[in-house]
């Protein structure tokens, strides 16, 4: 069976403008039973204008949805579904914009006798480009409450914490293969593309492939397949695509001339700085020459100093001696003088007492003879 690509955002349109085929693909994905499923007033991003040079933004397809759940205990709750469907890479800062604009919209609450309550929010993304996380063809991203101190996980229900945090379902559209391990991934492979004809824009798909459940949206492709507007408006959307890839590779081919302009700039500048790293280092080189042999000559001299120093050391250890022998001749002579000073005063005082003898001699002398006169 032939069936449209709901890669393009207008088969995919077209196929969720079906309630029951939204109702089937949303509730499949989230694992939850949806008893009813409303559009909520639909934005597609607008095309730039081309003439100014600006990229054309139908990257992202916007549906918003307000879904009344029935949980396993019979309640049921009403919640937001984002859902956004990205076939090229783009900025993540536009999901979040959108992400969060659903929550910042007082609509999105509901009034009962308690109050007002903000309505969960769950997020669908079906991209086009792997995140990195590879072979594993749906993500689910789900917050999870715990005990900090026991790790324990903590399953009881708080508006508080739906209010603020939102679960999360992420289609790799290019991780889905053949296998189909699970009805989900039986489901999505309506996006697998390589079932593709040789016109991109057609699946080739076996009906008995799929459960009785999923028929209708088998058959909702297979409509739209034949659905001329439809097949206008997926060549429209190649034309965008192809005007994107063709401004994103004369802008990639701009920047890369660029860039070897300036490459060519730099390794110029580089070869510059080079020659002059070459000169200053042949300049340090010269001076480097110039101070070893400084370094020599003063070296020369330093041991021309030392030896110097050593002679004069040997000199004044000479002088030393000769001046301890100066001293003790100095001090012989000392206690020689000394000696003679007191021989010099025992000889004054021998001849003291000599002069004395001998003026007694003359006295005895002079009394002898008057007494020889006398007779």
């Amino acid at each position: 069976m032939e069936i449209a690509n709901p890669i393009y955002d207008v088969v995919f349109k077209y196929m969720m403008e079906d309630n029951t085929v939204a109702k089937l693909v949303v509730s499949s994905i989230i694992g939850e039973d949806i008893v009813s499923l409303e559009p909520k007033p639909q934005e597609h991003t607008r095309e730039k204008n081309k003439e100014k040079g600006e990229i054309p933004n139908l990257t992202v397809y916007r549906l918003d949805f307000s879904a009344k759940i029935k949980l396993s205990d019979g309640r049921y709750k009403v919640i937001v579904i984002e859902m956004q469907k990205a076939d090229l890479p783009t900025d993540i800062m536009r999901f979040r914009r959108y992400l969060g604009e659903q929550y910042i919209d007082s609509e999105n609450s509901i009034t009962n006798d308690e109050g007002t309550d903000a309505m969960q929010i769950y997020t669908i993304y079906f991209l086009g480009k792997e995140l990195g996380i590879y072979d594993t063809p749906v993500l689910s991203v789900s917050p999870e409450v715990k005990d900090v101190s026991t790790g324990e996980i903590i399953h009881s229900e708080s508006k508080f914490i739906e209010g603020l945090n939102h679960k999360s379902w992420i289609v790799q559209i290019s991780c889905l293969k053949e296998r189909r391990r699970n009805e989900l991934e039986q489901l999505l492979s309506v996006f697998d593309q390589s079932n593709r004809t040789s016109d991109s824009h057609i699946l080739n798909v076996k009906e008995g492939d799929f459960s009785e459940k999923f028929r209708p949206i088998i058959r909702r492709l297979k409509g739209a397949a034949s659905d001329s507007i439809v097949k206008k408006q997926m060549k429209e959307e190649d034309e965008i695509v192809k005007y994107l890839r063709n401004f994103a590779r004369i802008e990639t081919t701009k920047a890369l001339k660029e860039k070897e302009k300036i490459l060519k700039k730099k390794d110029k500048m580089i070869k510059e700085k080079n020659k002059t790293i070459k000169e200053k280092d042949k300049a340090i080189e010269e001076k480097d020459k110039t101070l070893e042999e400084k370094d020599k000559t003063i070296e020369e001299k330093d041991k021309t100093i030392e030896e110097k120093d050593k002679t004069i050391e040997e000199k004044d250890k000479t002088l030393e001696e000769k001046d301890k022998t100066i001293e003790e001749k100095d001090k012989t002579i000392e206690e020689k003088d000394k000696t003679l000073e007191e021989k010099d005063k025992t000889i004054e005082e021998k001849d003291k007492e000599l002069l004395e003898q001998q003026k007694k001699i003359a006295e005895l002398e002079k009394l002898l003879e008057n007494k020889l006169k006398g007779k």
